[in-house]
Formats: C-alpha cells, structure tokens, sequence
C-alpha cells in the first residue's frame, strides 16, 4: 500500500535503493545509468525510479534537505517496501585543509547537532555508523577504478546556516572531514529498522576556503561518485 509520502505500490521498489537529496538528481541517474528505468513514485514531486544495472534490479529515489526528510523517506522504504540497503549519494562541504574539491568521501560514521538517534536509545548517544561490509565495498571499487575515496567521520547539521561557527574549528580539530545534513538520520533509521546504509559525498565546497565547484565539475565529479556507488549498489542486488 500506499504511504502518506511514497504513491509506489508494493514490489516496485527493489532491496537496494541509491537515495540522493535533489530529486532532480533521482531522474538524472535513472535515466543516465539505469536500463529500463520506471517511475514508481512522484508525491510532492520526490521522485523515485526503478530499473536495471549490469542486469541487477536496482531503485533509486530523492530524499530531499535535512534529517527529517531523510528519515521519512528511509523509514518508509525500509518499513513498508521492503528496502534493505540504502545509498546516499550527495555533497558535502570540507572541513579539513587536507581535503580538496571533487574528494569522494566514504561516510564511516556522523555526529550531529540533531537530537533524532539520542531519542531512538532514551536520551544517550548512539554511535551512527556507516555498514562496515557497503563501506569496505566502496573502498574495494574505487580503488579498482583508480579513484581515491577518503574515508571518515562527518557532521551531520540541522541548520545550513549556523549560527555557530566556531563549531567548525572545534569540528576541524576532532578530524571530522566534512558537514553535510542528512547521514546521522539515515544511519539511525537503519539501525532501528534493521537495513543496512552507507553515505558517499562528493566535496562540492569548501567551507573554510569558500572554494566551490562550477555547475559543469559539479557534474562530472558527482557521476564518478554516482559510478561508485553503483559498484556498491550491484554488488548487493
């Protein structure tokens, strides 16, 4: 049935669902990488698509901005369409000087200023972590395809525009690669429905520098990310 999100009826998702923010985006991969792809769900035009890669059944569909969307979505293709892997695909902005545009980021865990998995285990923290198998998977095709991925801990922020900001040096300093807005959320609904989730960003921007990618590189590195992903994707359809 029906979900008060996702119009999709039942079987037309498959058990591995590539998941990035821009619903836009969802159409573009369905039509760039998938064979035979179908629109399966279009409400409040978060839109989601069904097809075949390297002859796996494969779906993919938008998530849109920030944890509660996320999670909405997440929870819903696990819960009632029987998703069992799930794929973020998106972007992020770099922390750390070591880190440069158009790096692809393999999302081992997330903090987060959210208060959503602290309310999923009574008020602790909860460690949100990347599946170790998906993210050993992902190294494993990327270096086969001579791309360098860094792997690492992120933040996962409620507010784009923080008012906060010497948060970031603190954040610089424990490490963390990046912020992004989304990853907590879905390592937390994994965990509570039993599925099994991975994150993989590209650096779109610098938010120390404020260097940003063009629209053009924005493209060209986001379908390498999206090929990686891929790999991971068919290897557990």
């Amino acid at each position: 049935m029906a979900t008060p999100h996702i119009s999709a009826s039942p079987g037309d998702f498959a058990e591995v669902v590539l998941m990035p923010g821009d619903p836009l985006r969802a159409r573009y991969i369905s039509e760039r990488f998938l064979e035979n792809a179908r629109a399966v769900t279009s409400v409040r035009n978060m839109l989601g698509y069904t097809g075949t890669f390297r002859g796996k059944r494969l779906s993919v569909m938008g998530h849109g901005m920030g944890v509660p969307s996320i999670s909405i979505y997440a929870t819903e293709l696990v819960r009632n369409y029987g998703a069992k892997v799930l794929i973020r695909v998106g972007s992020c902005g770099a922390l750390r000087t070591d880190v440069k545009l158009r790096d692809v980021i393999v999302a081992m865990g997330a903090g987060t200023d959210s208060n959503v998995n602290r309310m999923r285990v009574m008020g602790h923290d909860f460690p949100a972590v990347a599946d170790f198998t998906l993210a050993r998977r992902a190294v494993d095709a990327a270096e086969k395809r001579g791309k360098p991925v860094r792997v690492g801990n992120v933040f996962t922020s409620d507010l784009f525009y923080h008012p906060q900001e010497a948060l970031n040096a603190t954040l610089e300093r424990m490490g963390i690669l990046a912020v992004e807005m989304e990853i907590a959320g879905l390592y937390g609904v994994a965990a509570e429905f039993g599925a099994r989730a991975l994150a993989l960003l590209t650096v779109s921007d610098h938010i120390r520098t404020g260097e940003h990618l063009s629209p053009e590189d924005r493209q060209t590195t986001f379908d390498e990310m999206i090929e990686l992903a891929f790999d991971v994707a068919a290897s557990e359809a």
